[in-house]
């Protein structure tokens, strides 16, 4: 049993599928309506200790 020939698809074909596969994309936002982010809640994957020795003896060899 013999694979099929790979298709090949131009420019315009895989613009179809992308919108197919995604639908439609929104408008691109423009850089002046862009803004700067700025976190304001703490981290939940560890609390603020700062001390990576302490969590090298909790979380062992590798960890």
């Amino acid at each position: 049993m013999t694979d099929p020939e790979p298709t090949s698809f131009d420019d315009e074909e895989y613009a179809f599928l992308r919108h197919v596969r995604f639908g439609e994309l929104p408008p691109a936002v423009r850089p002046d309506e862009r803004v700067e982010l700025t976190e304001t809640d703490p981290r939940r994957d560890r609390p603020e200790s700062t001390n990576d020795d302490e969590w090298h003896l909790r979380l062992g060899p590798g960890g």
